[in-house]
């Protein structure tokens, strides 16, 4: 007897893409995590703008505003310290997960954490962030809208019946609809979702994080029509005519700056983490001592204090003179990276826009074949790419926010040199460093599985020793004595007289029973059991699956239209050609197609 394995594909089956009705269930669930990821959103931006007029201004609204440009004076330190205390006591008395920027917490839980997260984050995140944000701290409110809205993705994920990879696919849908709902960006919610946090590319996982973002982006029109959020771009800028040739170079030199500064950011920040792990006090008083420094840099320059859009958009308009843009970038720099080091909580996407729009800005003079305001847009999305390793998301931000489609070639040719000099430099990005700080590792790229690409019956071992149900076992257990052979083949398939696949007796079963009463009585047919087979028609990820949900490490290959047919045996160490073929196609070079010389032509 044999056993037919479970959710085999027959190769008329295979597709390029695995997908079933049954897993569309999780679409109706993602529009309910958009729904609130949004209105969570609408609240988090009406907090930050609750605690930045109370701690600036001393009045009541929940308008977003800037943190005053003038009159402030030495007692304005006190702010971001007070609002650092604050958010150091609910790390230590509430979560100490609200600490960092969200998005490395987000791929924590899922790499990790089964997609699990504590319902309290869900209400000390955006609290936290708000007090951050609120009293000057030089963050954006994407990283914790990501981080909350993920959060009531997971705990949906929590309430019902579903795997951790489904929880994982809401976690995502909720965090991109946080970010749509903030910046209006549904293609690059939804790119950023892929790219740093779904660790895939399947229909699976996309179709509802898209449905959840386009949700969160359709609620905009009604919740803008109410004045709670703004319905037209967030940064929008001129159309800017297509760049020519020497424009296009400028971008490709703007995009090596970028990956530079990538690394400078990433060096900055947890090199301000390190100092701080000096520090001889409890990390509970870290925000506090970033706080110190936050307000001397609303002394230098307050345009650098709380999410700073008002800076940004004044950057792509060309508004700010060389030397204002020198000032912010340093100053936002340094107060940025102290305060991010501090472990306080906030986001890293609008202060990366502004510092990446200063350089922009700075090398506009620089940059022949294109406008300051250009500049700044390029250099904002390059140092995105560069420091998040996100290139595409980068771009269809960028765009998203301007609405300018003449931008999409310099962003090309910016982002992607942005991302591939970050690689070259930096072996992890400013993302992934928190995550490996903690003791994991995180692989982002993406490749076809090779065990995708071969079938079974490429890779099996089809000299084999079968025996017969009538043998004794001793006889068995002698001849594998006798071989040495014969005994590295630790599984061996019974047939009959016939020829068919009737069970399978393993090595260890064979030994152990050989030593035991009644032995030369015993047969293998006694001792047999039924056998889980694999198809040679069938992809090695499959028979690889089926060995991890058995437990089993060696599976007769059949064939499908015969199961009783033998045609071989799979082991474990049969799967690892599939990996030697690929490093082969990886490493070994050869020339295919060498050029013959062409005869000469006698001449008369």
């Amino acid at each position: 007897m044999t056993s037919a394995p479970e959710g085999d594909h027959q190769p008329g089956e295979l597709g390029d893409f695995t997908l079933t009705l049954h897993e569309l269930r999780l679409v109706p669930l993602a529009l309910i995590v958009g729904a609130i990821g949004t209105l969570i959103a609408v609240v988090l931006l009406d907090l930050i703008g609750l605690v930045t007029n109370v701690s600036y201004y001393g009045r009541l609204d929940v308008n977003l505003v800037q943190p005053p440009l003038t009159g402030l004076g030495p007692a304005s330190i006190l702010i971001p310290v007070v609002g650092g205390l604050l958010v150091g006591l609910m790390a230590r008395y509430g979560s100490e997960r609200i600490r960092g920027h969200g998005i490395p917490e987000a791929m924590e839980a899922i790499l990790v954490g089964g997609s699990k997260v504590e319902p309290r984050l869900a209400v000390l995140k955006p609290i936290s962030s708000a007090i951050s944000i609120g009293t000057g701290g030089p963050f954006g409110a994407e990283g914790p809208i990501i981080m909350t809205g993920g959060a009531i993705g997971s705990l949906l994920g929590q309430l019902v019946h579903l795997s951790a990879a489904e929880r994982k696919t809401l976690l995502v849908a909720g965090a991109a609809a946080g970010m749509t709902a903030v910046f209006g960006t549904p293609l690059a919610a939804v790119l950023l979702g892929t790219e740093l946090l779904l660790f895939e590319w399947r229909p699976r996982s996309l179709i509802p994080v898209a449905a959840a973002a386009a949700l969160a982006a359709a609620l905009r029109f009604p919740l803008a029509d109410a004045g709670l959020l703004a319905a037209v771009p967030l940064f929008p800028v001129p159309a800017h005519a297509p760049l020519g040739d020497l424009g296009l170079l400028s971008a490709l030199a703007l995009g090596v700056v970028g990956g530079l500064v990538a690394w400078a950011l990433t060096a900055c920040v947890y090199g301000a983490e390190d100092l701080f792990k000096r520090i001889p006090i409890h990390w509970m008083w870290w925000p506090a001592i970033g706080g110190v420094v936050i307000g001397v840099g609303g002394l230098v320059d307050p345009r650098a204090l709380g999410v700073g859009y008002d800076s940004i958009r004044a950057e792509l308009a060309g508004n700010l003179a060389v030397d204002a843009l020198l000032l912010l970038l340093i100053t936002k720099l340094v107060i940025w990276s102290i305060a991010l080091g501090s472990g306080t909580s906030g986001g890293i996407l609008a202060p990366l826009l502004l510092i990446g729009g200063a350089v922009g800005g700075l090398l506009a003079p620089l940059l022949p074949g294109g406008s300051p305001a250009i500049w700044a847009l390029v250099g904002m999305a390059a140092t995105m790419a560069g420091v998040t390793r996100s290139p595409f998301t980068a771009i269809l931000f960028a765009f998203e926010l301007s609405h300018d489609p003449n931008v999409f070639l310099p962003l090309l040719i910016a982002c992607i040199a942005a991302c591939a000099i970050s690689v070259l430099v930096l072996k992890r990005s400013i993302l992934t460093e928190k995550v490996a700080r903690r003791g994991f590792h995180v692989m982002r790229e993406y490749a076809v599985e090779p065990l995708e690409a071969l079938f079974v019956r490429d890779v099996m071992t089809t000299k084999i020793l079968t025996v017969e149900p009538s043998r004794p076992v001793a006889d068995l257990a002698a001849l594998l004595r006798a071989d040495e052979d014969r005994r590295r083949q630790r599984l061996y398939p019974v047939v009959d007289e016939a020829g068919r696949l009737v069970g399978v007796i393993g090595r260890r079963e064979t030994d152990r029973s050989a030593t035991l009463d009644g032995a030369a009585e015993a047969t293998v047919g006694d001792l047999m059991v039924p056998a889980a087979v694999a198809y040679g028609d069938e992809t090695l990820r499959t028979a690889a699956d089926r060995m991890a949900a058995t437990g089993l490490g060696l599976l007769p290959v059949v064939e499908r239209t015969e199961p009783t047919h033998l045609l071989g045996l799979l082991g474990q160490s049969d799967l690892l050609r599939a990996r030697e073929r690929l490093l082969v196609e990886e490493r070994h070079r050869e020339r295919i197609i060498r050029p013959r010389r062409i005869p000469r032509m006698n001449r008369r």
